[in-house]
């Protein structure tokens, strides 16, 4: 009975071993740094999908020639009925990746980059205004980090651009439990179809992957690994298990205590 008793602190910790064990080698990101191609990619730039908010400024040397152009909403003051200085009104890209300005009317944004967008509209604008400078910006350029990081949450990108370590860092990064060799991306085209990219971050080429920098409201998922999943079960398990080693080792040392 004594070596039995003696036993259960070796069992213990046994498991306690088994569950926090963990590959050194699956943990850092970037690996073998030695392999990385010269990367031959241009400037990143987000692509406009429908259901993306925009403001669009129309700038001139006389301001009051630009006033048509630029739509401005009032917003009232909340401790009070005053209206507070007008802001720029936000167009929402539809579906079908159109907007609607001011004066030019409906134009098609969908799948084209900001800057390409903004020569358009001071193309169409050489009509009225011999000087137009055009301003196009994102309102909700914004990405979700789920699964196993510290802090998981919806991010605001106020600069327009984040790759995915940076995406990471903003959900002070991946715990312990995290698959680095199974990070997965969900990404919305410029037709609605969604998919799922699997990348794997203990590869150093990953900064050469086109999607190494995210889209706005892309989703970044990091899966657990087995031993995670396996700790969920040994959790509830090993509590039962130990409770019915306890409740056998107090009747047996009950009954050892009776037949004395």
């Amino acid at each position: 009975m004594m070596k039995i008793i003696r036993f259960i602190p070796v069992f213990l910790l046994s498991l306690i071993l088994l569950s926090s064990c963990n590959s050194h080698k699956q943990v850092p990101y970037m690996q073998d740094l030695s392999v990385i191609r010269a990367s031959q990619n241009e400037l990143f730039e987000a692509l406009i999908m429908p259901k993306d908010l925009l403001t669009i400024t129309v700038h001139t040397s006389e301001p009051e020639l630009a006033v048509p152009f630029n739509m401005t909403v009032q917003t009232a003051n909340s401790s009070s009925s005053l209206f507070t200085q007008p802001v720029l009104q936000q167009y929402l890209v539809d579906n079908d990746g159109k907007i609607e300005l001011p004066v030019l009317g409906v134009i098609h944004v969908g799948g084209m980059r900001k800057d390409a967008v903004e020569q358009m509209i001071q193309e169409k604008l050489k009509a009225y205004l011999k000087d137009a400078i055009v301003t196009v910006r994102f309102v909700n350029f914004k990405i979700s980090v789920l699964g196993e990081v510290i802090n998981p949450g919806v991010f605001v990108v106020s600069n327009e651009k984040i790759n995915i370590f940076e995406a990471l860092a903003l959900a002070k990064d991946m715990t312990i439990h995290g698959q680095r060799t199974n990070v997965k991306i969900i990404r919305e085209d410029t037709t609605g179809k969604q998919q799922v990219i699997i990348v794997n971050l203990t590869d150093a080429n990953i900064i050469n992957s086109p999607y190494y920098y995210l889209q706005q409201n892309d989703i970044i998922y990091v899966t657990p690994n087995k031993m995670k999943a396996r700790n969920s079960d040994i959790g509830s398990t090993t509590t039962i298990a130990i409770s019915a080693v306890s409740i056998l080792i107090s009747i047996a040392s009950l009954m050892v205590n009776i037949l004395r």
